[in-house]
């Protein structure tokens, strides 16, 4: 009974110093944390006026290795093309941690009235449009060269190292090329030195300031673009009987794939999407052309679920075409595919406490999972990882008046970014410590 009792006080005494330490350690990087904000919101007001496209970050990714070599910090460059990676090595031997964030702007012209606003112009998809950051990859960039500063600042308290992943493309890479955290899994960015854990935030537009969202296993869902080919049979629009209009077919096959998620999945189970985002077909009033193209995005929350969309999406479109007399090419995935974005339980339980000192307990909240998508789920699927939202709407606009990501009248209040610091840098230190 002894035995145990004293097992019980060595324990009871280890957390108590833990705790201690952590407390300590969270006090000593606060005023290193108040010091670098300044330079966070500079940096994100830059790289806001100064957007680029997937695997185009190369300026983006010129300002973020200088600073991280100025720190000290090894650094390497053009990892996923744009990408960059520091390395920073504590003065104590331990675990390795990595922190990520996305670098890559979208092809939507600002409307916002800001002094910083985007006026940058580019080419996608083969059209001259605007550029901007609708979906605050500016903040995550600014974020984590402030973590970056904060670290390297305590550099020799370090029992571990710490792996700063700078990454391009998360938005997908440009047709034809590959891209984003499945190339730079790929290349070997998880490898030397082999990371135990990686963390990453998203900036959220519509969680007020102040306030971090958090879930664990799934919570974001896998993607996987879809085009379909409808092939008919091209006739004069007077004489539709004497040839295949494949506009009524892809229609047909329209409303058919519709009956998927709100007949054929068990949606207690877990949520799923399918969506036809773009359809092409004919340039005439009075001519029914030979072929429309149709594409659309599936979400999912569940693998299995996932597989069983794949598969019914081309069952039905293979036989509504077939019955009308038409053919159909299908390609599932069409060009981007990202698994379930999932945190690792173990891991969201362990670092939960170290967010609730940061943030404070009433203001970090489980939330239910997003049909969202993101690129970060292929550094999870190899390591633990921890994803979470970031708020960033400011408190005097109501949610239903917040404007939503990948929009033009996007917007981010800029003194939610601090809390985004303050936490990837506790958290870092604190999974090292324990």
């Amino acid at each position: 009974m002894l035995k145990n009792n004293n097992k019980i006080l060595l324990l009871l005494t280890s957390l108590f110093l833990n705790t201690g330490l952590q407390a300590a350690d969270s006090n000593k990087l606060t005023p290193l944390i108040n010091k670098v904000e300044s330079k966070v919101i500079d940096w994100r007001r830059h790289f806001h006026a100064n957007p680029e496209l997937s695997n185009r970050e190369f300026k983006t990714a010129k300002i973020i290795a200088e600073h991280l070599k100025s720190l000290g910090i090894e650094v390497q460059t053009g990892v996923a093309h744009t990408g960059v990676v520091g390395i920073l090595k504590g003065g104590l031997p331990g675990k390795v941690v990595a922190l990520r964030a996305d670098m890559d702007a979208l092809p939507v012209t600002e409307t916002v009235d800001l002094p910083f606003a985007s006026k940058v112009k580019s080419t996608y998809a083969g059209q001259n449009i605007g550029v901007m950051h609708a979906c605050g990859h500016d903040t995550h960039v600014a974020i984590l060269m402030g973590v970056a500063e904060v670290l390297a600042q305590v550099k020799e308290t370090i029992p571990g190292t710490v792996k700063f992943i700078f990454q391009p493309a998360e938005e997908g890479a440009p047709e034809g090329e590959e891209g984003g955290a499945e190339l730079m899994v790929k290349q070997g960015v998880l490898k030397s030195p082999d990371v135990d854990a990686i963390f990453g935030l998203h900036i959220s537009s519509q969680t007020p300031v102040g306030v971090i969202g958090y879930r664990p296993g799934g919570i974001m869902a896998s993607v996987d673009d879809f085009r379909i080919r409808v092939h008919g049979k091209q006739v004069h629009g007077s004489t539709p009987w004497n040839g295949v209009d494949p506009i009524v077919v892809s229609a047909q096959i329209i409303n058919s794939l519709q009956t998927i998620v709100s007949r054929q999945m068990p949606l207690t189970k877990q949520a799923a999407v399918v969506t036809i985002g773009s359809i092409h077909g004919g340039v005439r009033s009075n001519i029914i052309p030979a072929e429309v193209e149709l594409i659309g995005t599936i979400r999912a929350l569940d693998p299995v679920m996932r597989k069983q969309i794949h598969q019914k999406i081309r069952k039905i479109a293979t036989n509504v075409a077939e019955s009308m007399d038409a053919t159909v090419d299908i390609d599932i995935p069409m060009a981007s595919s990202y698994p379930v974005t999932y945190n690792t339980p173990a891991l969201v339980e362990h670092m939960l406490p170290t967010m609730q000192r940061q943030a404070g307990e009433n203001n970090v909240v489980l939330i239910d999972a997003i049909t969202g998508a993101e690129d970060f789920s292929f550094f999870a699927k190899e390591v633990p990882g921890f994803y979470f939202f970031l708020g960033g709407k400011p408190k005097d606009v109501k949610i239903e008046d917040a404007p939503a990501h990948h929009t033009p009248e996007f917007f981010i209040d800029e003194s939610g970014m601090k809390l985004g610091v303050k936490t990837l840098s506790n958290m870092a230190l604190d999974y090292l410590k324990n």
